[in-house]
């Protein structure tokens, strides 16, 4: 028992480390994900270790020592998504409906068919925005009623689990349908018109997971690209999508110190949306960022409807004067360089892959 208690333990200290290896191999990238999981059973087989072997050794005391020490880098980097955690975005503290935006995004999962209960939560959370992440033309088709409600719309509905659908009930402007890094793997690029007349930029994004033989260099490019003309643009905007990665990701990070953009998950909480089916491994996929001229109404996750990811609600108020309230992540020399980096690896190896 011993033995397999110390192997598994080695495990957990390898699973820490390789995340710091910033190469996009699949196999290290997807240690980014269970930070909380992998703080959960070092905490675990720190009390049985100390329970069942207490040690006698000094090469004993030293595994203790290193499990703790990876039980606090793994909390570090969550811990900014606790309640303890000054919140960085702003919660609106005044009422402009003229300028507040409500959008609800979920990953349908393309062989889910449940598309009444998905209409029924769209229709007791009455969102302006509604973006479908994974739609094929089954899915299009079964949920048409939706132009009823939503007037404007871009579809884009594929047969690889790519697809994306945005309605809104806001007038949409200057509207794009990208293939930024892969052909099959769209990103809508749009100006919502807001009731107030104000114009945001929206930018939906669904990129590539880490999988068995896949890395992630096209994710990666995917993220930074958009991050870049983001940050070139100045306006407000609102980046939204299933981004398969995790907030507290190097990657995620560096694309917000690109961008600019804030997280309000940041002292709030994770909002795991994905796996639905297995409660103790969920991770925060699906993910809303916007600009400092946006303070926070309301976020919350909706409840399942047969996908393998929750849907999520966010509404944001547009305020001028927030954008000097409120401090953004800022970039470097050094971040823009190993953006560009990043970016240029990803679009060279984007070119060796095909989207299934």
């Amino acid at each position: 028992m011993k033995a397999v208690l110390t192997g598994f333990e080695c495990f957990l200290l390898l699973a820490t480390a390789l995340p710091f290896v910033r190469r996009p191999y699949w196999w290290i990238r997807i240690f980014d994900f269970p930070r909380f999981q992998l703080a959960f059973l070092l905490l675990l087989t720190i009390v049985l270790h100390l329970s069942f072997f207490y040690p006698h050794s000094s090469g004993g005391f030293v595994l203790i020592g290193l499990l703790s020490v990876a039980l606090l880098v793994q909390m570090y980097f969550i811990y900014q998504f606790t309640p303890f955690v000054a919140k960085r975005a702003l919660a609106a503290t005044k009422t402009d409906k003229q300028n507040r935006i409500r959008m609800m995004m979920a990953n349908v999962k393309m062989d889910n068919t449940n598309y009444r209960r998905l209409l029924d939560i769209a229709r007791d959370t009455n969102p302006d925005l509604f973006l479908l992440c994974e739609p094929n033309r089954q899915w299009c088709e079964g949920t048409r009623e939706l132009a009823e409600a939503f007037p404007h719309s871009v579809l884009q509905p594929l047969e690889n689990t790519y697809g994306m659908m945005l309605y809104s009930k806001l007038p949409l402007e200057d509207t794009e349908v990208r293939f930024q890094v892969m052909d099959g793997i769209p990103s809508i690029f749009t100006t919502v018109v807001l009731r107030s007349g104000q114009r945001i930029r929206l930018y939906c994004l669904h990129p590539q997971p880490p999988q068995f033989n896949s890395n992630t260099e096209d994710r990666e490019a995917e993220l930074l690209m958009t991050a870049r003309i983001v940050q070139k643009s100045g306006e407000p905007s609102i980046v939204a999508g299933d981004l398969n990665d995790v907030g507290w990701s190097y990657t995620t990070k560096l694309f917000q110190r690109i961008s600019g953009l804030l997280d309000p998950r940041i002292g709030r909480g994770f909002f795991n949306t994905y796996s639905v089916f297995v409660p103790f491994f969920r991770y925060p996929l699906d993910h809303v960022f916007y600009s400092e001229h946006f303070k926070l109404v309301d976020l919350k996750k909706l409840p399942r409807f047969g996908s393998d990811h929750f849907p999520v609600c966010i509404e944001l108020q547009y305020e001028p004067d927030a954008a000097h309230q409120q401090e953004v992540p800022q970039a470097d020399a050094a971040d823009q360089a190993e953006a560009q980096e990043m970016i240029e690896e990803g679009l060279e190896k984007a070119g060796e892959k095909t989207v299934g």
